[in-house]
C-alpha cells in the first residue's frame, strides 16, 4: 500500500505530481453502464481530460479489445487527437506493461484514474498500483459500473486498499489551487463553462453583468 501522506497539504493533488489514466470509455462499456446517467459520465471524463490538458498533466488513454468494444469516445479522443490509445487484452490495465511503462516514464507518483467499469477495469489497476507505491486517486463521477451497488462496492473496496475517491471538479480545483495562478485561469474557466453545469451558467451570467456595468461606465 502507498505510504504517501493521506492528510495535510501534501495529500492534495498538484499538476506537477499527477499523471492521469483514462480506461475504456468505449461504446460497449457504456451499453451496460447503470450506476450513473451515461451522458453525465461522458461530460465528466471529457471535462477531466480537458483540465489535464490545461495543466499539462500527462494523460494515458487506453481501450480494451477496440475492434469489438469500439473506439474511444470521440469527444475524449478529440482532446488528445495526436494520441493513439493503448489497446489491451488484459482486463487489468496495470498488467499491461505498455501502460505501466508510460506512467512510470513521467516520474510522477500521484495516479489519477477514471474508467468503465468501476468494479473491474478501475478497481483492479487502482488496487494493484496502490500496492506498488503509487498514491492513487479514482475519479468516481468520471467512472461507472453496471449497477449503483457494483460502483459503490468497488469504491469501498478501493478505499480499504488505500485509494482516494474524488470527483473530477475537485481534481481540477486542487490542480488550480490558487486563482492567482494566472496561466491556467482562462483554461479552467473554459472547462468549467463547458462541463461544470450550473457553475458554468453562473459564470457566463456574471460575465454578462460585468460587461453591462463596463458599458454603462459603472
Amino acid at each position: 500500500m502507498s505510504t504517501e501522506a493521506k492528510n495535510g497539504l501534501q495529500a492534495l493533488l498538484t499538476p506537477e505530481e499527477s499523471v492521469v489514466v483514462l480506461i475504456d470509455h468505449q461504446p460497449f462499456q457504456f451499453t451496460n453502464l447503470n450506476s450513473h446517467e451515461p451522458s453525465m459520465v461522458v461530460n465528466n471524463v471529457v471535462g477531466l481530460a480537458k483540465a489535464a490538458k490545461v495543466f499539462d498533466v500527462p494523460t494515458v488513454l487506453t481501450t480494451v479489445l477496440e475492434e469489438r468494444g469500439g473506439f474511444l469516445l470521440q469527444a475524449l479522443q478529440d482532446v488528445f487527437p495526436e494520441q493513439k490509445p493503448i489497446d489491451r487484452t488484459f482486463i487489468n490495465t496495470w498488467q499491461d506493461e505498455r501502460v505501466v511503462d508510460a506512467v512510470k516514464a513521467t516520474g510522477r507518483k500521484k495516479l489519477v484514474i477514471a474508467g468503465l467499469w468501476t468494479e473491474i477495469c478501475v478497481a483492479m489497476p487502482a488496487i494493484q498500483a496502490a500496492g506498488e507505491g503509487f498514491e492513487v486517486f479514482v475519479v468516481t463521477d468520471a467512472s461507472g459500473g453496471i449497477s449503483a451497488e457494483a460502483h459503490d462496492m468497488a469504491v469501498r473496496r478501493m478505499v480499504q486498499a488505500g485509494v482516494v475517491p474524488i470527483t473530477w471538479l475537485a481534481v481540477a480545483g486542487e490542480w488550480q489551487r490558487d486563482w492567482a495562478r494566472e496561466e491556467t485561469v482562462q483554461g479552467m474557466i473554459e472547462v468549467q463553462t463547458q462541463h461544470a453545469g450550473a457553475t458554468g451558467v453562473a459564470f457566463a451570467w456574471e460575465t454578462q453583468l460585468l460587461a453591462s456595468r463596463s458599458r454603462g461606465g459603472v
